[in-house]
């Protein structure tokens, strides 16, 4: 852009101040006035007298960033390249080949390509490397590039390179419009229990939802409950929450309300139709990844009595955006009003208005939370999420030896191989890693490096240091040295010891290989604490009663 375009960028700057200053003596305006005019003035200087030439538009994206940044992470500038990416998350859809990918090295690998996708269609398989792409090379690109290179216009051609097994194969792809399902799967579990898996709200979402169950009901019409799994959905379409709520509920009951700067903007969202089914059992499983409308489901179903949480306490966001548009087919998302569920309590967990001495957004202190109650007369908090009926606590945590196998895609190489050499294996529900399979695993390892520290060998190094600096070493270092080898010795062993953890990886990347995202939901529920505790409240009537009743 030369100085012209840049003086007259500057000229429409300034007289969108001048507009501003007409109405300085209204609340900030002198004050946005002045800050605009100092803004275009340092704009205009940079270009003018920077000694290397500027990227006005990048300039301007980076003062927009972090101006945005200062505020809460949701409010943000959204250029017209990413609008495919945020039609993406609302609508649940893109013009692509479905498939997820992964950098390695100098390349991009496939990892999972989605059932019945192009690239699945085409024969692209987890642990192709990713050469060209329409005769571009892609050494050198990052997932972000590839992945901006495989999406495009539905209906338009691809010729994507790959190398498998040291051989070079070229695919020819037609790219679609890429619908992600908000549910993967769902089915009965313990034969008399409905399991539905929600991956985020977006369009249809609560018709998706409410097929399933109703799929659930005729499969089963002695259904005895409904586990609804919300783990790890960050959220999406408020709307879509609350017509899923009103599957359970009754009509006109107040599911969530906003609250903002502007109240001509308040709202109160209230279910609008004739419930499904406002009788049976239901338990509501969360983490600490869910979030936002998955928040707005299991808050207002605890706050009317309608369902157990079980889990883990939830993210924490209770605030609300809208998508503006802004001029050249841009957008920002802004962040516009907090939302509160029927008990009164907002679950926004981070106080953004205030920092501590890192920039950090501070948790909402203990002294400010305050105390609501569920229908039922059940005691809530507000300020820090949803906190579940029955906590699980966390068993993710996995030992080093497993954090390295999975960090050097050791595991994700192993079921490639594997994939390769075997046809098919059991169903999905049957599958298990045997004591062969495990073995064939070590089998692998053993030309593989991985190395890693376990937090043994960690606290010995540190020893060491301290005795270092407390000159102690020479008296001891014979014996630390021992038990550094000792510890080295035992490491051999690490893969028995590790086995549940390691299988479970195994397990997951395998079934995934064969039957796809809805495969690996299912064959995993047989070692899900969440979902057996789940299974468990609600095979008790009194028990489940009572945590609605009373809290425990």
């Amino acid at each position: 852009m030369n100085k012209i375009k840049i003086s007259v960028i500057v000229c429409l700057l300034m007289f969108s101040t001048c507009v501003v200053a007409q109405n300085k003596y209204d609340d900030k305006g002198f004050e946005i006035s002045k800050n605009l005019e100092i803004f275009s003035t340092v704009y205009k200087n940079l270009q003018l007298n920077y000694v290397d030439d500027i990227e006005p538009g990048k300039l301007m994206k980076t003062a927009i960033d972090a101006m945005l940044a200062s505020l809460d992470p949701y409010t943000v500038y959204i250029p017209e390249s990413e609008i495919e990416d945020v039609k993406m998350q609302l609508m649940g859809q893109y013009g692509g080949i479905g498939m997820l990918i992964h950098q390695r090295g100098d390349y991009v690998y496939a990892s999972e390509p989605y059932e019945g996708m192009p690239a699945d269609l085409a024969g692209l398989k987890a642990g192709d490397k990713i050469l060209e792409i329409d005769g571009q090379s892609a050494e050198g690109k990052t997932t972000a590039e590839v992945s901006s290179a495989l999406r495009g216009q539905a209906g338009t051609e691809l010729k994507v390179k790959i190398e498998r097994d040291g051989k070079v194969l070229e695919k020819t792809l037609t790219r679609r419009e890429i619908k992600l399902k908000p549910v993967p799967y769902y089915g009965l579990v313990d034969n008399d229990y409905g399991y539905i898996k929600l991956n985020e709200f977006t369009q249809n979402a609560s018709k998706d939802v409410k097929d399933a169950f109703l799929t659930l009901k005729s499969k089963n019409s002695n259904l005895k409950g409904l586990i609804l799994d919300l783990r790890g959905n960050g959220g999406g379409l408020l709307n879509e929450a609350v017509d899923l709520v009103n599957i359970f509920v009754n009509k006109h009951e107040l599911v969530v309300q906003t609250k903002g700067k502007v109240a001509s903007r308040n709202t109160k969202h209230h279910t609008r139709n004739a419930p499904v089914d406002k009788d049976i059992p239901i338990v509501v499983l969360i983490d600490g990844y869910s979030a936002s409308a998955s928040e707005i489901v299991a808050g207002s179903l605890q706050d009317l009595d309608r369902a157990v949480v079980i889990g883990s306490r939830s993210f924490g966001k209770g605030l609300v955006q809208n998508i503006l548009p802004l001029t050249y087919n841009s957008q920002m998302k802004v962040t516009v009003s907090k939302y509160y569920i029927p008990s009164g309590r907002c679950i926004q967990a981070l106080d953004y208005a205030h920092r501590d001495e890192n920039g950090r957004a501070t948790k909402v202190p203990d002294s400010l939370k305050t105390a609501f109650k569920t229908r039922n007369g059940r005691v809530v908090y507000d300020g820090f999420g949803i906190e579940p009926d029955v906590e699980i606590v966390d068993s993710s945590m996995v030992g080093n030896i497993t954090v390295a196998l999975v960090r050097n895609m050791l595991i994700f190489d192993y079921a490639t191989d594997y994939a390769k050499k075997h046809f098919s294996i059991l169903p999905a529900a049957d599958f298990e890693i045997t004591d062969e399979i495990y073995a064939d695993f070590t089998d692998f390892l053993k030309d593989k490096k991985y190395e890693y520290s376990t937090s043994t060998e960690k606290a010995l190094e540190l020893l060491k240091e301290a005795a270092k600096d407390e000159k102690y070493i020479e008296s001891i270092a014979d014996d630390i040295e021992k038990l550094i080898q000792k510890v080295h010795s035992d490491k051999a062993i690490d893969l028995q010891k590790n086995r549940e953890d390691i299988s479970g990886f195994i397990k997951s990347e395998l079934l995934t290989r064969y039957y796809y995202e809805k495969g690996r939901i299912e064959g995993m529920l047989n070692n899900d604490d969440e979902v057996k505790a789940a299974i468990e409240i609600l095979s008790d009537k009194d028990s489940y009663n009572n945590i609605l009743t009373h809290g425990k």
